[in-house]
């Protein structure tokens, strides 16, 4: 019973993480020659944790979270950008962390912004009603590019400190206090 207390708290925790990081993210005002919207995607650093950390299933909740965050205060097309973009990016990030080593943790981080931009792209295109959002998608490669490094590079930093504060929360069962 108390293992799964823990898990709730830490995945609630994660979880407004991610939510305060795409929220802050939203208040950076988008550089002139980017495309509207592009951010350094700093929450997908949440869902890499959790993927590592737990697997599939609990990063998705923590993507869906978020969506359900960008809908309530930005709108429908926030949601389904938000969700299919992180749903697509935590399938990519939590295969490829089975092979951290092919890949790296740079690797991980562009691809899984490659997929994320991949799925803003389809939702952007199905809202418009016609694919000519998609010649966006050479600018958004290099975005994504930029933007999964940087997380990969911090994730790659901030791991070893997240685990061992994970492991010293959810071990908190054995000890007394």
């Amino acid at each position: 019973m108390k293992k799964k207390t823990y898990f709730t708290a830490l995945f609630g925790m994660l979880a407004a993480v991610a939510v305060t990081l795409s929220f802050l993210e939203s208040l950076l005002p988008t550089a002139a020659f980017l495309p509207p919207g592009a951010k350094p995607g700093l929450s997908n650093l949440v869902n890499m944790f959790a993927s590592s950390l737990w697997g599939l299933f609990p990063a998705l909740g923590i993507a869906a979270i978020k969506a359900c965050f960008a809908g309530i205060t930005r709108g429908m097309t926030a949601f389904w950008m938000s969700l299919c973009g992180g749903v697509l990016s935590t399938f990519a990030m939590t295969l490829l962390l089975r092979h951290t080593r092919r890949f790296g943790f740079v690797g991980i981080g562009v691809i899984g912004a490659i997929c994320h931009n991949f799925g803003q792209l389809c939702v952007a295109a199905v809202t418009v009603g016609n694919r000519s959002v998609l010649g966006y998608a050479p600018v958004l490669l290099l975005c994504a590019l930029a933007a999964g490094t940087l997380t990969g590079l911090i994730f790659r930093a901030v791991l070893p400190a997240l685990q061992r504060a994970a492991d010293a929360f959810l071990h908190t069962k054995d000890r007394k206090g």
